[in-house]
């Protein structure tokens, strides 16, 4: 069991996790969370969802959406947390942002034809379930199809950055996702900053310092992906520009079979008193 932790990064399957919202729910429970956080990828449709079965379990539930930016060359993600449980004008905006992976995932879906695995794209949006189609749903296309051994291979081979079917996405720029965002949310979280091998503290610095005046409230110090190393600079940075710290497992159950909620690879350790520090500063 997790004393009194907290994770304030998953997925569900309403985007390209695996478990329910609802379940989703239960496993936090299961193990012993105090709080947590669902933040799908440009989709607020499991959000009513866990939040019924949270309070069912007496469990501290935080509305959230992950969505991307484009920096230059770099892809980015931000984090609004505390979200209204419905807006309108939120869920026109991520619409359009579906809108453009849609546009990306049928150009996917043409290369993949051309290099002689045709997919149907009814199928690889049953496989998504909810509204955010991905390149996991894609993948397990694939796996279906008999094309690939596994999602991981077809990352490896096809879907990853640099391969035959890849396609850069179209995505808005960081202002102008950072302020669609904070119409919205208290919180609004840089994510995962190491999650890309190639990010130094110095360009890190140079983005917290561009971002902040455009609305962004905090950095997610501690992820999956981050050593102690990562977190360091992410706290230190953190406090250097006035932000907020988050911080979560970004599970997606079976599709990140090696991520656990609330410990990710056993690296995760986000504590109670973060979640009080982010009601104090911003949600009252």
């Amino acid at each position: 069991m997790y004393a009194r932790r907290i994770d304030l990064h998953t997925h569900s399957s309403a985007s390209d996790g695996t478990d329910s919202p609802a379940a989703l729910a239960r496993k936090a429970a299961a193990c012993g969370l105090a709080a947590f956080a669902l933040t799908d990828h440009d989709c607020t449709d499991g959000l009513a969802e866990a939040a019924a079965e949270a309070a069912r379990l007496s469990l501290k539930f935080v509305p959230g959406v992950e969505i991307a930016v484009r920096r230059g060359e770099r892809e980015l993600h931000i984090l609004g947390l505390f979200l209204p449980m419905s807006s309108r004008t939120l869920e026109k905006s991520l619409a359009a942002i579906r809108a453009l992976r849609d546009t990306r995932n049928q150009a996917v879906l043409d290369r993949l034809a051309a290099l002689g695995m045709p997919l149907d794209p009814e199928d690889v949006r049953r496989r998504a379930g909810g509204k955010a189609v991905g390149r996991p749903h894609i993948a397990a296309a694939l796996v279906a199809a008999g094309c690939v051994a596994a999602g991981r291979d077809a990352f490896i081979r096809f879907l990853g950055r640099g391969c035959p079917a890849y396609v850069p996405r179209s995505l808005p720029a960081p202002e102008e996702g950072i302020t669609l965002l904070r119409r919205e949310s208290p919180v609004v979280s840089l994510a995962h900053p190491f999650l890309s091998p190639t990010m130094t503290r110095s360009e890190l610095d140079g983005i917290l310092a561009e971002f902040r005046p455009c609305g962004l409230t905090a950095l997610e110090a501690y992820h999956s992906d981050h050593g102690p190393e990562q977190t360091n600079i992410c706290l230190e940075l953190a406090r250097k520009h006035g932000l907020s710290v988050t911080g979560g497992s970004d599970y997606h159950g079976e599709n990140k079979k090696d991520v656990a909620l609330g410990t990710g690879r056993g690296n995760v350790n986000v504590p109670l008193s973060l979640l009080d520090d982010l009601e104090r500063r911003h949600c009252f």
